[in-house]
């Protein structure tokens, strides 16, 4: 009965060190994506400034992107 006591106890407590490895990163990612949602949203800020203060250059850009995609998936 010892044995089985040993047991169950080692076995709970693996249970828990790897409860708290998984909060822990759950945590880690959380942070993470948090960190990655507000460059996303300061780099579209940049973006709409970008666009706003020289829209002739975001026209030009825009159209070379656009050439040189459709020229890419044309398999050309």
């Amino acid at each position: 009965m010892e044995k089985i006591d040993k047991a169950a106890n080692s076995a709970n407590e693996a249970v828990d060190n790897v409860a708290s490895a998984a909060n822990q990163t759950a945590e880690a990612l959380s942070e993470k994506g948090e960190q990655l949602k507000n460059a996303e949203q300061q780099m579209m800020e940049e973006c709409r400034v970008y666009v706003r203060d020289n829209p002739i250059t975001s026209l030009g850009i825009a159209v070379a992107a656009g050439f040189l995609l459709s020229r890419v998936l044309s398999g050309r």
